[in-house]
């Protein structure tokens, strides 16, 4: 039997505050949705997708704060 996949590391309290935000992105946000659809096809597991979405947020909010930019829907 397989045991239960953990996450561990890092900042606990940021981990409980992106998690919310990255269900909602998986659902309505098209390029963090692709993302996790990409995962789940390739036979990754569902809690391994939604812990890269959000390490996916943080890295794009990082990088809004960095460049004094706000969120908007750029075409690719």
């Amino acid at each position: 039997m397989a045991s239960k996949k953990r996450i561990q590391g890092g900042r606990a309290s940021v981990r409980r505050a992106v998690y919310l935000p990255a269900v909602v992105a998986t659902r309505f946000n098209p390029d963090m949705k692709a993302k996790y659809e990409h995962l789940i096809s390739t036979g990754k597991c569902k809690k391994l997708a939604i812990t890269a979405v959000m390490r996916k947020l943080i890295v794009t909010a990082n990088t809004l704060l960095r460049d004094q930019r706000k969120w908007g829907e750029y075409p690719a």
